[in-house]
C-alpha cells in the first residue's frame, strides 16, 4: 500500500491492517508455543469492532508498550489487556470467550474509568506489546524475554512491529513501558539503538500491582493517570 492510500485511511482501517497481517512464522525454541489471536475469526471480529469503535478518526495517540499477551486477555481477545468481561461489560463489545478476568486488565480497566472512560482514553491512547504475540510453555504464560532463544527468533519481529505502529499512530516522541524491570530494561536498549522515541516512561506492571500492593490499587491508578495526562 502506497503513501498516498495510506494517507486516506482512518486509525483503525491501518491498525486492523496490521493486525491481520501479523506474521508469526519465525521459529520457535523447543515447547515453547505462540498465541496469536488475530488468526482466529471470533477475535479478530471482536478486535475489529474494537479499534472501528475507539479509532475510527485521523487522530494521533501516544502509545504504551506492555510485555506480551498472557492467555486470559489478548491472547483470546487480541485487544491489548482487555479480557473478555472487560470487553464486554466495558467496552460493550459481546463475546462467546470464556468469561475469566486477568488481573492486568483489572487493573487497566479501573485505571480507565479513573481518567475519564475508554472513549476519553483511547482517543489519547493506544495499547500494545513489545511482543504483540504471546507465548506460551507447559501450558503457562511465558514472557518474552524469558528465554534467550526466543528473544533472540522474535526480535526482527518485534523490530518491526514497534516501527510498524510507530507509523500508523504517529505517536510523538514519548512511549510508555508498563514494566520497570526486564521490559523497560529491553526496549530502553532497543530505542538506543534504533532511536524509535525520544524517552522512555516506565510504569509498575499492572500485574505486579495487583499480585503484590493490590490493596493500593488506587495509589498505582493515581500514578499511572498523573503519568498520562496529555500536557
Amino acid at each position: 500500500m502506497n503513501d498516498n492510500a495510506n494517507a486516506r485511511l482512518n486509525r483503525a482501517d491501518r491498525i486492523l491492517d496490521f493486525y491481520g497481517q501479523m506474521d508469526a512464522s519465525f521459529s520457535l525454541p523447543p515447547a515453547i508455543r505462540i498465541m496469536n489471536p488475530y488468526a482466529d475469526p471470533e477475535a479478530m471480529s471482536c478486535v475489529t469492532q474494537f479499534y472501528q469503535r475507539f479509532y475510527n478518526d485521523q487522530h494521533h495517540r501516544r502509545i504504551i508498550f506492555g510485555i506480551n499477551p498472557g492467555r486470559f486477555g489478548a491472547g483470546i481477545t487480541g485487544v491489548p489487556f482487555t479480557d473478555p468481561i472487560r470487553l464486554a461489560n466495558v467496552c460493550a463489545i459481546g463475546n462467546n470467550f470464556q468469561k475469566k478476568q486477568e488481573l492486568s486488565s483489572v487493573f487497566i480497566y479501573h485505571m480507565v474509568e479513573a481518567y475519564g472512560g475508554p472513549e476519553l482514553f483511547y482517543s489519547h491512547y493506544f495499547i500494545t506489546a513489545i511482543s504483540p504475540l504471546g507465548y506460551t510453555k507447559d501450558g503457562r504464560n511465558l514472557n518474552y524475554y524469558d528465554d534467550k532463544e526466543l528473544v533472540k527468533s522474535c526480535e526482527p519481529f518485534i523490530l518491526e512491529s514497534i516501527q510498524k505502529q510507530v507509523e500508523i499512530l504517529e505517536p510523538g516522541p514519548v512511549a510508555w513501558c508498563l514494566g520497570e524491570g526486564t521490559n523497560y530494561k529491553y526496549f530502553s536498549r532497543l530505542n538506543e539503538r534504533f532511536q524509535f522515541f525520544r524517552q522512555i516512561i516506565p510504569l509498575p506492571h499492572p500485574r505486579w500491582v495487583m499480585q503484590y500492593r493490590a490493596r493500593e490499587i488506587e495509589k498505582y491508578v493515581q500514578l499511572y493517570c498523573d503519568a498520562l495526562r496529555p500536557g
